[in-house]
């Protein structure tokens, strides 16, 4: 299950920043990200993130991307057309369901920065890349005390920052499909390309109702999803999706979770025994800058002949879709299509 430890290491520090454990900034305030009404050239635009309020003036051109294991945002930025704002971004998945994704993220620029122990830009090199806005997955990115530029700082150099939905309180558990139209919204706001920004939810909002209209009243798999070859905690299965917004697009794939009451954060950290226990009808595994998903899938079968899932041979490989972006559509697509092929 696990794999070599200097990436098992940057894989648990990174996704860390992705759960609860990691701790939530003292000066966060959980709530929804605003917008306040803006002239007819677009500017100013105001955004209440996080409790922090900044106004753009024009549209941010040297935009940071911090890691945090997370896609959405830089590919938020490429679904609206802004990858040439980008002067850093440290995100990656190394693959993606949207062609020329991950060809596309491997072409920006990093910044040619010296990254921190939780693998992503310390102080120094983020105010030496001199942004006007950074990216943060949560307000982890923004904490002092783990090394990073504070919300405060990088206003003090002229730079706004912006925390993900969810993010303020550091708990993604929340976390819905909805949530990855807001960061839409927002980046469509902040540059200016709202116009660009519906048409993109509207579209995969279209996608998901036709494909949830044809699995309507079908029976529901239980589904695992996890990452693969990926441990971060103390047992054997640690990177166990429980809650989210993996809940969420399999709902609307029409399936469910089967271990959504294992645990009450995103990750269960599950025992062999207890996986083996447990009924699982269907298999889904997350690539993370791994080339051969499927491969993982078919080990994991393998090892639990007694699921439905393996004597069904029944698993779906996934990327960047299965998590908060712009793409949402395509896990939900991928997976009904897998889970109940009469319907298509």
């Amino acid at each position: 299950m696990s794999i070599n430890r200097p990436v098992a290491t940057a894989l648990a520090a990174a996704l860390c920043l992705l759960t609860a454990a990691c701790g939530s900034s003292s000066d966060a305030t959980a709530g929804d990200s605003t917008t306040e009404a803006a002239s007819k050239s677009g500017y100013p635009v105001t955004i209440d993130n996080c409790g922090v309020k900044q106004t753009f003036e024009k549209a941010p051109s040297r935009v940071v991307v911090m890691n945090g294991a997370s896609v959405a945002e830089v590919s938020t930025l490429l679904a609206l057309g802004l990858g040439d704002r980008i002067v850093a971004n440290q995100q990656s998945y190394g693959a993606s369901e949207v062609p020329g994704r991950a060809a596309a993220i491997k072409k920006l620029p990093t910044g040619d920065v010296k990254l921190n122990e939780a693998y992503d830009i310390p102080r120094e090199a983020m105010l030496g890349l001199r942004p006007d806005l950074v990216l943060s997955v949560t307000t982890y990115g923004f904490d002092q005390k783990n090394g990073f530029a504070t919300r405060d700082q990088l206003k003090q150099v002229g730079a706004a920052s912006y925390v993900s939905p969810q993010g303020c309180d550091d708990d993604p558990s929340k976390m819905t499909i909805a949530d990855s139209y807001r960061l839409l919204r927002d980046m469509g706001r902040i540059f200016n390309v709202s116009d660009k920004a519906e048409k993109l939810i509207a579209a995969s909002e279209k996608n998901i109702a036709a494909v949830s209209d044809k699995v309507k009243g079908k029976k529901k798999p239980k589904v695992m999803v996890l990452f693969s070859n990926m441990t971060m905690g103390s047992n054997d299965f640690s990177s166990i999706f429980s809650r989210g917004i993996v809940n969420d697009i399999l709902a609307k794939a029409g399936a469910s979770n089967a271990f959504e009451s294992a645990a009450t954060t995103t990750f269960a950290d599950l025992s062999k025994e207890k996986v083996a226990a447990t009924d699982v009808d269907a298999v889904v595994v997350i690539a993370y800058n791994d080339p051969n998903p499927a491969a993982y899938a078919r080990k994991l079968l393998k090892e639990f002949p007694q699921w439905p899932a393996a004597k069904n041979n029944t698993y779906v490989t996934v990327s960047d879709s299965m998590y908060l972006g712009p793409s949402n559509d395509l896990a939900v697509q991928k997976i009904a299509e897998k889970l109940h092929p009469d319907a298509f």
